[in-house]
């Protein structure tokens, strides 16, 4: 059995003699033990011999290449980060090796500012396995959810970018907090941002930031969002809106791992892990020409999808137990409890705002019940579930008419998000009503918070 060293070593594989020795000289001025091999073979041997706590190789080797070194590793040494060297401008081998398991990569010519923090984050990972993020979970024991936990423990070990996919409500800030929190740059910042909520005009600014005097009003240099994430995590919510001239820009900086400022005339390079969501179909999008395919397949390393509350039904009474303990704390009030005729009718309900629409009928019923538990009447949910065809439940007649009123909003705000490819501006438009109405009345049924939108 291979012991582990004191001192953190590294393995640095390049046919280039001079990257070779810049890589190891930069390597042990960070204070790191480094050995250095030519070419695949040679590779393997120090691998058997060793106990390596990051290997950098390049992609293309005399003798085979990087990725057939990263499979290496993964059967012999699972667990051992690798980070691998890709020419200029390789974009396609970068991403190749990200979906191969990279924990990250450098382009030619290499920026030993980019190269610190890699190794630094990569160090982190050898370091001590990661501890559970305090306060943060996913609730459930069931298949979906279980597959869910597994895939963000592993995507907390690398730096690959990650796609959230699923529907709205489903938890998808809270799976890329959860990855945040578990990797290796969870003392650095987690930065949210809406992208859906930003003026078209304001964009590139409120991204990269920018120079005092670039515009009116710019009276101090001011940084962005990238550069708010730098060392951390920088998650995209709702990317499926960035124009597409954002999205050019955008793919730059993910690309080049550096930023221009507004009014500036250099880059400067930035430390940042981009995470990205949205409910809407990226594939589609990309197909219809309204979302870049480069950007689609930078974006989209590996994807995480998120299962909706109706695929998990087994799971809704412990979800609820949580959300109520939660609400209840916050109100600093006694928590009732959930009568079974109340379960039962959790969880049949649909639920077509997933987690999102449970806690916001969980905070009605609170306002509703005795205080000592929470009836089925309290919920008001239609006894039949959602209505899987859009047609109006059985026995609507004997619905109270509040409710009735609702489910028929909810029917038609749903289809016109449909038709309009979620878009909440079109949908506006085909209901007839502001974009603030609808934004408020989907708050209101339990679809989103106003404040999200």
């Amino acid at each position: 059995m291979l012991k582990q060293p004191l001192t953190p070593l590294c393995l640095v594989v390049d046919d280039e003699a001079d990257i070779r020795e810049l890589l190891v000289l930069t390597l042990e001025r960070m204070g790191l033990c480094v050995h250095s091999a030519g070419d695949v073979s040679t590779a393997k041997q120090l691998l058997e011999q060793h106990h390596y706590a990051l290997c950098l190789t390049d992609m293309r080797l005399p003798d085979g290449d990087g990725l057939e070194l990263m499979r290496h590793i993964g059967l012999r040494r699972p667990g051992l980060p690798v980070a691998v060297i890709t020419a200029y401008g390789s974009a396609e081998n970068a991403v190749a090796a990200l979906k191969a398991g990279a924990f990250d990569y450098l382009s030619k010519p290499i920026s030993l500012k980019q190269l610190r923090p890699l190794v630094q984050s990569a160090l982190k990972l050898s370091e001590s396995p990661s501890e559970p993020a305090g306060g943060l979970a996913l609730i459930g024991d069931s298949a979906p959810i279980r597959q869910a936990r597994a895939m963000i423990e592993k995507l907390a070990r690398s730096q690959a970018p990650v796609y959230i996919s699923g529907e709205s409500g489903s938890g998808k800030e809270l799976a890329a907090r959860l990855i945040h929190a578990n990797s290796s740059r969870s003392d650095g910042p987690f930065v949210p941002v809406n992208c859906g909520a930003i003026p078209e005009n304001l964009m590139e600014s409120e991204f990269f930031g920018y120079k005092k005097g670039a515009f009116t009003g710019a009276q101090q240099d001011k940084s962005g969002f990238f550069q708010a994430a730098s060392g951390g995590t920088l998650f995209l919510d709702e990317v499926a809106d960035l124009p597409l001239p954002m999205q050019v820009k955008l793919l730059r900086a993910i690309q080049e791992k550096k930023v221009r400022m507004v009014g500036s005339t250099s880059e400067e390079a930035v430390d940042v892990r981009i995470i990205s969501a949205t409910h809407r179909n990226l594939a589609k999008m990309m197909e219809a020409g309204q979302f870049r395919q480069d950007l689609y397949y930078r974006l989209n390393v590996i994807e995480l999808k998120m299962p909706a509350l109706r695929e998990m039904p087994e799971d809704i009474p412990q979800l609820a137990e949580t959300l109520l303990a939660r609400h209840c704390q916050e109100l600093a009030s006694s928590r009732p409890h959930l009568t079974d005729e109340a379960l039962a009718l959790l969880r049949k309900y649909g639920f077509p705002g997933n987690v999102r629409e449970l806690e916001n009928v969980l905070e009605r019923a609170l306002a509703l019940c005795d205080g000592a538990r929470i009836e089925a009447e309290d919920l008001l949910l239609n006894v039949s579930g959602t209505p899987a065809s859009g047609a109006l439940p059985a026995g609507s007649s004997d619905i109270p008419l509040p409710e009735y009123l609702e489910t028929i909003e909810k029917q038609a705000i749903l289809e016109a998000l449909e038709k309009s490819g979620q878009n909440k501006t079109a949908a506006a438009k085909l209901l007839g009503v502001s974009f603030r109405t609808l934004r408020y009345r989907l708050a209101k049924l339990g679809l989103g918070r106003e404040e999200e939108y």
